[in-house]
């Protein structure tokens, strides 16, 4: 019998976990001897790699390689998590290795499965959960999430046997950013420093830090949707970017109101002035960055605040929905709704896209935020597929508001094929669940691939934004890119 010292090497494999998050294990390969009709078999030791080694940010990408494989050899990759509460999210591509025995997802294309074609990442974005109506969120930004990536010898559903597995996990705090419970006054919130300590010789005014760049540093308000609580996840992740981000919960936690019938923007207008004066904020201003309802108040702060110098809306309504806004004795009334539009799909979800009135006419015009009263330029990210509501067209008014008065034209992204809760990068597409206010699940559009590469780039295009108006650097001009 002839065997390759290298086929022997492998065969004497071992199984390690290191900081490179491998591990072999042994699989069989049939090598033809010089009788033409015998079988030797040889083990091949499948190493799974993945680069950058160890844990990295939930919105940085990874590299994924399988060496060991026969050449040409067909297997099933599956990936799986499970959230804080146990539900578990799982996705599969069937790939076939390249002629020297090896997998990279950088230049293997998927032949199918949870997604086809070279999707690097696709084993991230493409996660479903096994119960429906499920969307991944990180509820505790102190801890990873540990994804589990297993190689299976052949295409589902016939693969069965199990070649290599690594545990990947994937965190939302870079290293040394610091996070910070701020309960000042009525304020409820999390404030997330970058990295690096002031030194002992720093004054009031300048403040060096040891590590990363000097601060004070650019302020950013981040106000997520109408599921209440305080979530913390993007603040997180964006403050590992440079900024100075606060998470900002504004009903249903703690003590605050426990819904949306009256808000007060005086509120807000108290979490602004808690983040200008704190010492490592960077001033004359602060951003915001608010989603769906969140987006919706940030457009309101800017129109009615001072102390706002950018703001990013992603799918924000330009009305005031499912209740009253209050400020110093104005009151924005929530725009109208018929539920006779509501519609149902093909698959018994609750489409909610048409149920409210168009804020152009009659009564419901005194819903609209007066943006023209806003002095900060913005960003709308518009995912063309949203089926909350009307993105693409509140962002259009918006932006035709604010010409109509003078004021800047915004600048405006649309994303076809993407649905309502565009996320950081690598979060699955949610395409249907429970409706907070509506109180029935309710689909929320987007197709998986499409969705997932508008919030690589939306995650780009708002830290862009905000250095560029928040850290002094001018740019280029603002577009309308719809």
């Amino acid at each position: 019998m002839v065997v390759s010292s290298q086929a022997l090497l492998r065969h004497f494999g071992f199984c390690r976990w290191g900081p490179t998050r491998w591990v072999q294990l042994a699989g069989p390969l049939k090598l033809r001897t010089g009788n033409p009709v015998s079988w030797t078999t040889v083990r091949l030791v499948t190493t799974v790699t993945l680069e950058p080694a160890g844990r990295c940010r939930w919105d940085e990408p990874v590299r994924i390689a399988v060496r060991g494989l026969a050449p040409g050899q067909p297997v099933t990759l599956r990936a799986s998590l499970r959230d804080e509460k146990g539900a578990l999210f799982r996705a599969h591509a069937r790939y076939c290795a390249d002629a020297a025995g090896l997998l990279d997802l950088e230049r293997a294309p998927a032949l199918g499965g949870s997604f086809a074609g070279l999707e690097p990442m696709g084993l991230f974005w493409a996660l479903e959960p096994e119960k429906p109506l499920l969307r991944l969120v990180k509820r505790d930004v102190q801890t990873p999430f540990a994804v589990e990536l297993e190689v299976l010898d052949g295409h589902e559903p016939e693969a069965q046997r199990l070649l290599g597995r690594a545990v990947h996990e994937r965190d939302f705090l870079a290293p040394g950013v610091r996070r910070e419970p701020v309960r000042a006054g009525r304020v409820r919130a999390t404030l997330f420093l970058p990295p690096g300590e002031p030194s002992a010789s720093a004054t009031s005014s300048v403040l060096v830090r040891e590590e990363g760049k000097p601060g004070p540093f650019p302020g950013i308000m981040d106000i997520l949707g109408a599921g209440g609580g305080l979530l913390e996840y993007r603040a997180s992740l964006l403050a590992g970017k440079g900024f100075a981000v606060m998470a900002l919960a504004y009903y249903n936690y703690e003590d605050l109101p426990k819904s949306l019938e009256n808000l007060h923007l005086e509120y807000f207008e108290e979490a602004v002035n808690y983040l200008l004066n704190h010492p490592q904020v960077k001033g004359p201003g602060v951003g915001l960055l608010g989603i769906s309802k969140g987006g919706e108040l940030c457009l309101s702060m800017a129109s009615f605040l001072k102390g706002i110098t950018a703001a990013v809306i992603i799918n924000g309504s330009v009305a005031c929905v499912g209740g009253n806004l209050h400020y110093k004795g104005e009151i924005l009334p929530p725009v109208g709704f018929n539920q006779n539009r509501i519609k149902m799909t093909k698959d018994g979800f609750v489409d909610i896209v048409e149920i409210l009135n168009c804020p152009l006419e009659g009564p419901d015009q005194k819903s609209f935020i007066p943006v023209e009263r806003a002095e900060c330029p913005f960003l709308f990210l518009v995912g063309q597929d949203d089926h909350n509501w009307k993105s693409e067209f509140y962002a259009n008014e918006a932006s035709k508001r604010l010409q109509a008065h003078g004021k800047a034209k915004p600048q405006v992204i649309c994303y076809p094929g993407t649905g309502h809760y565009i996320e950081p990068p690598y979060f699955p597409l949610c395409p249907a669940s429970l409706h907070t206010l509506v109180g029935v699940p309710v689909i929320w559009g987007g197709e998986p691939r499409a969705h997932a590469r508008a919030q690589v780039d939306a995650w780009q295009q708002l830290q862009t934004f905000f250095h560029k108006h928040l850290g002094g650097d001018k740019g280029p001009s603002c577009d309308l890119l719809c």
